[in-house]
């Protein structure tokens, strides 16, 4: 864990090897989401980025008879 202090304009600084880690970038877009007493940061994937990211996988879907086409 690596404290980190909130600025007077409420923001904080991500550290390095947190940001390399993530491979964060300057202008990504993050979601926050609280969780009881703990803050969750987490970047918004593009679609474009996620192509492929499920390759192999099974796409077969099982319909119940009257939904068949």
């Amino acid at each position: 864990m690596t404290p980190v202090t909130i600025s007077p304009k409420f923001q904080i600084v991500i550290p390095k090897d947190i940001r390399e880690g993530m491979d964060l970038k300057p202008g990504m877009k993050c979601e926050l989401i609280r969780m009881g007493g703990i803050l969750k940061v987490v970047p918004i994937v593009p679609i474009e980025q996620m192509m492929g990211a499920f390759k192999g996988i099974d796409t077969t879907v099982i319909r119940e008879p009257d939904r068949e086409l």
